[in-house]
């Protein structure tokens, strides 16, 4: 099974990046071609029979998977960045982190109104992220059709401060 696989593969990272965080660390899972064969697939499977016009990766490690997932689809990728490293127009949404505040950006012709974006990140948290993200695809008129997530921090309960914006949200393993 999937979930039982990368499970075992994630390996966490006691106080990183500051004291009291467990950081998941997927870079294991990149060493492993056919376990992200999987993971893309998983994803395909999973997101059949939902509209999805372009996908939106978070930076940095949203865009792994994101790239894989948009080519595999044949659908655009759009990266979100941190502020000031995007090279055109930008518009920018600020946050605050379970450790931190921080801005993102999206470039403002990243799409057309009315595109039907998927968003990707390696990891739901608090959801902070993911939520600015949202405001971002919104106000350039995009429409989230949904998420997806190679891992949930399910004791957060973040899910709930997406379904706002959309109610499918998958997540490929939870901890």
């Amino acid at each position: 099974m999937l979930e039982a696989h990368l499970k075992d593969v994630i390996r966490d990272i006691p106080d990183f990046p500051k004291p009291g965080i467990v950081f998941k660390d997927i870079t294991p899972v990149l060493k492993d071609q056919e376990l992200c064969t999987s993971v893309v697939e998983e994803f395909v499977r999973r997101l059949e029979g939902i509209e999805i016009d372009v996908i939106a990766g978070i930076e940095s490690r949203g865009f792994l998977f994101g790239l894989m997932l948009a080519n595999r689809l044949n659908v655009p990728f759009i990266p979100i960045r941190k502020q000031g490293k995007l090279p055109f127009k930008t518009i920018s949404e600020s946050y605050k982190l379970e450790y931190g505040q921080a801005t993102i950006e999206i470039h403002e012709d990243a799409f057309p109104e009315g595109t039907k974006v998927l968003i990707h990140d390696d990891l739901l948290a608090t959801g902070g992220t993911v939520v600015a993200a949202s405001k971002l695809i919104e106000k350039l008129g995009g429409v989230v059709s949904g998420y997806a997530f190679v891992i949930s921090l399910d004791f957060l309960q973040s899910q709930g401060r997406l379904t706002r914006f959309s109610d499918r949200i998958i997540s490929l393993v939870g901890f």
